[in-house]
């Protein structure tokens, strides 16, 4: 645990911002929706895009371009599905509304970063912070 948060505090300090106070946090609250339309859905893609880097952070001892993996995979799904709400708004609170465009917001600009790096690992890059 402890390489993995030296790995962490190696990255620069506007990664920790975005990883632990905007990301991490945009993605976990969608937990908080779960009963509102479509809410499960949005949640699993959500954790679902971040829940095997707790996997990729153990094997690698630290944090690797392989983590942007899972959200390559996942979250394109996930702005698909946000995006069909967004455009319907049916029964959705307007807390909820504001959460699904954060969060169709912040996992988009998380993928410009994302293709990259997984570019990046696929062509050899293996490097921990």
């Amino acid at each position: 645990m402890l390489e993995i948060w030296k790995s962490f505090r190696r990255m620069p300090v506007w990664v920790q911002v975005w990883v632990a106070c905007i990301l991490g946090p945009i993605n976990i609250a969608t937990l908080y929706y779960v009963s509102q339309p479509y809410g499960i859905l949005v949640a699993i893609l959500a954790i679902a895009g971040m829940a095997p880097n707790i996997f990729i952070m153990n094997r690698e001892r630290g944090l690797s371009k392989a983590m942007a993996i899972p959200h390559v995979i996942v979250w394109p799904i996930l702005l698909c599905v946000i995006a069909v709400i967004l455009a319907t708004q049916v029964g959705l609170s307007p807390a909820h509304l504001l959460l699904l465009q954060l969060l169709f917001a912040i996992d988009f600009i998380s993928l410009c970063f994302d293709v990259p790096e997984t570019r990046a690992w696929l062509k050899g890059d293996r490097a921990i912070a």
